[in-house]
């Protein structure tokens, strides 16, 4: 006998999911672009958990940027999917029925521009990952140079980047003398908010300068920092929750039980009433990103990059590795910690042992090669912030291992492991780093030269700084010469 698929009449007949109250409200919509695991994990989880409390009824347009992959796993469910919720306690799970289109924007970008410009359209989220908002990580401006930029430039009625589709929609809403949404970005981006809205701006002023001026002074950007561990989900997450559940859910979903969101309170209309299930609505979301995006984002890379490299799939084995472990919590607390204002309440020193239990979890199977991707989006906000930090104190301390982790990174993408095997690095920047390294191969002093000179992803300030320099030549000649293991060993005895 076949195993029946999750669906709104298999839901309703097993009641996995209530049925709203008679005195919700007409609904109110977000529309999320970039409908990945993450977003289903963590803001559509909180939604739902806020619908069950308030009479306001939000629901979420999704909106896949790439493939119609996530669109073929939730539509034939009803868009309805499994979070599962695990630890070394086992698991725990619920159907999230918060969702109910889902949009694949290559098809048919102007439904999207459609929904997007809908007057009940409040919210429009984004969890697109760094490199979806087409921008200089260095100096977080627009890249003009970007070929799906410069396509929307010239056909902004059929865009191909969320920047693209943000543009176009409130061009719409702007020139039908409609109110604003609120855009709410959920990536992994130094002011988040801000930066985006920088980037929004930047090219609306490419387009029309009174419509850039009307985003700027009247579209709010809020700062968000999200917090929750999703790994991917494989085909044997799929099967084993069959057998535990008795049907099958293609689009579940697996995390840890540990969720934050942080948000700027500054919306331009209405919004869920989050704060009623967890969720912290705060003046300044700087300090809580701040402490997240250097603890968790940066140890998180340090150790994708050099665990992989050590021969590690995934992320609790690599904290099973003493040394490795040692070294993640020396950076942590003793070079990263120095240079975050702690928010008021938060113990830094806690919630940096918090993270390394979190990273421990065996239940997650969180892969290293998945961390590791797109590392030339990421390394400015996730280390390369915090050792400019370090740099510009009057005595800076200890940032031994902060620049170990940035050769670490820079040897990975070089495109092969410590036996030689090749590593398919994926990243927008790997044919251009691959190039400097294989352009200076022979000789240490030019390849981080080199390097340095790659201003997508280094700043001038650590070109010119001398003491980043030399440390970074010392790290990245030590692993070439002695691979991570050994060089990890004589970091821990310097």
């Amino acid at each position: 006998m076949q195993t029946k698929r999750l669906n709104a009449a298999l839901a309703e007949e097993l009641q996995l999911t209530q049925k709203p109250s008679s005195q919700v409200k007409a609904a109110k919509q977000i529309v999320h672009l970039g409908l990945g695991a993450f977003h289903r994990a963590h803001q559509a989880v909180y939604t739902e958990q806020a619908n069950g409390l308030s009479q306001d009824n939000w629901s979420i347009i999704g909106v896949s940027l790439r493939s119609p992959t996530v669109r073929d796993q939730l539509v034939p469910q009803d868009s309805l999917y499994s979070v599962i919720e695990t630890d070394v306690m086992g698991n725990t799970h619920n159907v999230i029925s918060v969702i109910k289109d889902v949009l694949v924007a290559p098809e048919n970008p102007a439904a999207v521009l459609t929904a997007m410009a809908q007057s009940n359209t409040e919210i429009v989220s984004l969890t697109i990952t760094e490199k979806g908002y087409c921008h200089d990580p260095a100096s977080g401006n627009l890249d003009k140079n970007n070929i799906d930029i410069q396509a929307d430039l010239a056909q902004l009625s059929s865009p191909k980047t969320a920047i693209g589709f943000l543009v176009s929609s409130l061009k719409a809403r702007y020139e039908q003398n409609l109110a604003p949404f609120t855009v709410l970005c959920c990536d992994n981006l130094p002011s988040n908010g801000k930066t985006l809205g920088k980037i929004v701006v930047q090219f609306a002023q490419l387009i029309d300068p009174k419509l850039a001026q009307w985003i700027k002074t009247k579209v709010p950007f809020p700062n968000t920092m999200v917090d929750r561990i999703v790994p991917a989900t494989t085909e044997a997450d799929i099967n084993e929750f069959t057998e535990q559940a008795g049907y099958q859910d293609l689009a579940m979903v697996k995390t840890e039980r540990f969720s934050q969101w942080v948000i700027e309170d500054n919306f331009v209309a209405s919004r869920p009433d989050w704060e009623k299930v967890g969720v912290s609505l705060v003046v300044d979301v700087e300090p809580f990103e701040n402490a997240k995006l250097r603890l968790l984002n940066g140890a998180h890379s340090s150790l994708a990059y050099l665990g992989y490299l050590r021969g590690y799939d995934y992320v609790h084995q690599v904290m099973q590795d003493k040394d490795l472990a040692s070294f993640l919590k020396n950076m942590m607390q003793n070079e990263i910690i120095p240079t975050i204002e702690a928010p008021e309440g938060m113990d830094l020193i806690a919630y940096s042992n918090e993270l390394l239990q979190r990273f421990s979890n065996p239940a997650l199977n969180h892969r290293t090669y998945q961390i590791a991707m797109d590392g030339s989006q990421k390394m400015p906000q996730r280390l390369l912030h915090t050792i400019e930090d370090k740099l510009a104190e009057e005595e800076p301390g200890s940032l031994n291992s902060l620049c170990f982790a940035v050769a670490g990174w820079l040897r990975y993408t070089m495109g092969f492991d410590m036996k030689g095997d090749p590593i398919e690095v994926q990243d927008p920047l790997a044919n251009e780093l691959l190039q400097i390294q294989k352009e200076n191969a022979n000789n240490i002093d030019k390849l981080v030269d080199a390097y340095l000179s790659f201003d997508k992803v280094f700043s001038t300030k650590l070109k010119d700084s001398d003491v980043f320099k030399s440390k970074l030549k010392h790290y990245l000649g030590l692993i070439l010469v002695n691979g991570v293991e050994q060089s990890l060993n004589t970091l821990l005895s310097e």
